[in-house]
């Protein structure tokens, strides 16, 4: 089995690509993962439109969860639209870095298929849906089928230049429920059995040797004591921040111990000083790929802010995303921002 790329590797890499600057989508039509990959609402004339709109900024690269669900109801059938989505990406210059786990369930309730809810009025993100969900990341018997999937997909578009790394777990041990009280279960807390199956799941890419690097990112304000060990584990690093940038460049400095060149996967949150103009700058003179949160309002209302954040925006701004659902955008100003230092950015090679 391969092993941890060597940091002269995870360089090299960097050099090739170039500074990505990018951004988390869901097309406005999907309120969830689940939605965007199922094939009876898996919507690709929306998210053709909404990559072209993204290729006018200047973005050029993408991270997008999946659903193991969808995967466990026909593998075959999400290849496909993985494959059709990776096609309308490399039209746009776009790379793609897929992210298979996450357990982000801020809907409280555990994935399913078919029909979504509609996103609750006034919450945000209110059918978020964890893949493969908190009660399978709890439960070992089912961490077969897991592996099952993880080197079906990793190990299909192992070779695939479309896609520019693998995040292998969004946010391991994230317990928050958005849209009702749900106590975390404090016998079992969520995120040891989340780092096991992380450690697993490094394990099983890895066995699949893609040509493309792995990473996990830290997420929590423990994460020193919590998430080491995906640092440890990943060709290059990752994390997400949505705090001002000399908080940022804190957490910045820790991972650069690695020595490996480092990711923000997520950032920007308006109301809590996360913001183009202050954080562009920073991350591109030290060739720091970013992603913010969010491309066009929908339903996932990202736009809006996190529960108990509201009196941050109580002029009405936007938390994430940066366009409406007609393509203008939130702030013109913002956008020509992002079009400034994209234009710096080196789009790497799309072989």
């Amino acid at each position: 089995m391969a092993g941890q790329w060597s940091v002269e590797r995870a360089c090299d890499w960097l050099a090739r690509e170039g500074w990505l600057v990018g951004f988390n989508y869901l097309p406005r039509t999907a309120v969830n993962w689940t939605e965007l990959w199922q094939a009876e609402s898996f919507d690709l004339a929306t998210i053709e439109q909404e990559l072209a709109w993204a290729r006018d900024i200047g973005l050029n690269a993408l991270r997008t969860n999946l659903q193991y669900l969808v995967w466990q109801d026909d593998p075959a059938g999400l290849r496909a639209r993985i494959d059709r989505f990776l096609g309308v990406a490399a039209r746009s210059g776009i790379r793609v870095m897929l992210c298979p786990f996450d357990d982000c369930a801020f809907s409280g309730r555990e994935p399913y298929l078919g029909r979504q809810d509609d996103p609750i009025p006034g919450v945000h993100n209110s059918g978020a849906a964890a893949s493969p969900g908190r009660a399978v990341v709890r439960d070992r018997a089912r961490w077969p089928d897991l592996e099952r999937y993880v080197r079906d997909v990793v190990g299909h578009f192992r070779d695939d230049a479309r896609i520019v790394a693998w995040d292998l777990y969004n946010e391991p041990g994230n317990d928050f429920v958005f849209t009702r009280k749900v106590a975390p279960d404090a016998a079992d807390p969520l995120w040891p059995h989340s780092m096991d199956l992380a450690r697993a799941c490094f394990a099983w890419a890895r066995s699949a040797a893609p040509s493309q690097p792995l990473t996990s990112g830290v997420w929590s304000l423990q994460w020193q004591e919590r998430e080491t060990d995906l640092v440890a584990m990943s060709d290059v690093a990752s994390f997400h921040s949505y705090l001002p940038v000399e908080l940022v460049a804190a957490q910045v400095e820790l991972l650069r111990a690695e020595g490996r060149p480092i990711l923000c996967t997520e950032w920007l949150a308006r109301g809590l000083g996360s913001r183009a103009a202050s954080h562009l700058p920073w991350f591109a003179e030290r060739r720091i790929g970013c992603f913010h949160w969010g491309l066009v309002k929908g339903r996932t209302q990202t736009h809006l802010p996190w529960p108990a954040f509201e009196r941050l925006y109580a002029d009405g701004g936007w938390h994430h995303d940066l366009l409406h659902a007609d393509g203008t955008p939130y702030d013109g100003e913002e956008i020509a921002e992002f079009r400034r230092w994209c234009a710096r950015a080196g789009r790497g090679t799309m072989e």
